[in-house]
């Protein structure tokens, strides 16, 4: 069994974006692509997008599961429930994110994550005036009490929370942790977009600031290391002209190894593009 999973909701009915949050554009991918990406850089086991009942999605890299919730309406509690029965069994705790939080930070997920102990049921941050329980880390061992609230018709996140023991994360407690007051001092991580001009105000950030460096057969492609705003391994890789593939392949942190160029990236992430010298001559430099 994994220590954490994450779940990413997907299904909401988007009425004051006016249209479905999931596909919207996100530098070169898409809102639902970048947060099931995020949320996979920063647990340890399976991520469970829930999407509604016929609901279209876009592409999603293999291994991110998808599970449908049948019961339409019935806002992020049926959510929740849909992604704990399919992995309550496989993870000790979940992270559970809206689609809609674009400036989300794998830091910021891995504290609250690991700032759930033994005495909780729940780490909900509270900040910016809010509670955030879709920003939120819950042991998967409550789906009985989510089922049991859902079964009552409340389906309000604080009728949960009341059967819950609660850890709040306020700000000085998620800053505590020196990735995120480093790479999200403004716990930008729980600004979600809800209309468009929401939409509008977080696309017009600067990007997440990465350091991108080249080995092997790529290091002819200028100054190394180099800085760069990108928000996906692909942006990247379309500045220094490197085609993603074959023997092209980018190291995030030198732990991750991708060649997907819808990658999301995060402020402070190391790039490394690298190929064996004869991929100079091969048709994926060409």
């Amino acid at each position: 069994m994994s220590p954490t999973a994450g779940i990413v909701l997907a299904g909401g009915r988007s009425t004051r974006m006016g249209a479905p949050k999931a596909t919207l554009d996100w530098r070169g991918s898409t809102l639902l692509r970048h947060a099931a990406g995020i949320v996979d850089r920063a647990v340890d086991g399976p991520v469970c997008v829930v999407k509604a009942s016929g609901q279209e999605l876009p592409s999603l890299p293999d291994g991110i599961e998808v599970v449908e919730d049948e019961r339409e309406g019935r806002g992020p509690l049926q959510g929740l429930a849909a992604g704990l029965a399919v992995l309550s069994d496989r993870a000790d705790v979940v992270y559970v994110s809206g689609v809609d939080t674009p400036l989300q930070h794998p830091a910021f997920i891995r504290h609250v994550a690991g700032s759930l102990d033994a005495d909780h049921d729940v780490a909900l941050p509270r900040a910016h005036g809010f509670d955030h329980p879709l920003a939120a880390a819950y042991r998967t061992a409550i789906a009985s009490e989510v089922d049991e609230v859902i079964a009552s018709d409340d389906l309000a996140t604080g009728a949960l929370m009341d059967r819950l023991n609660v850890l709040i994360l306020d700000e000085p407690a998620l800053l505590a942790d020196h990735a995120v007051a480093v790479f999200d001092p403004e716990l930008a991580s729980l600004r979600n977009v809800n209309t468009p001009e929401e939409y509008d105000a977080a696309r017009a950030r600067l990007a997440p600031r990465v350091t991108v460096r080249c080995w092997g057969g790529l290091r002819v492609h200028g100054v190394d290391p180099i800085t760069l705003c990108v928000a996906t391994v692909g942006a990247a890789a379309a500045i220094l002209s490197i085609q993603l593939g074959g023997d092209v392949v980018a190291i995030v942190n030198g732990e991750r190894i991708v060649d997907d160029p819808e990658e999301p990236l995060a402020a402070g992430d190391t790039v490394i593009f690298t190929a064996p010298e004869q991929a100079l001559r091969s048709p994926h430099l060409v």
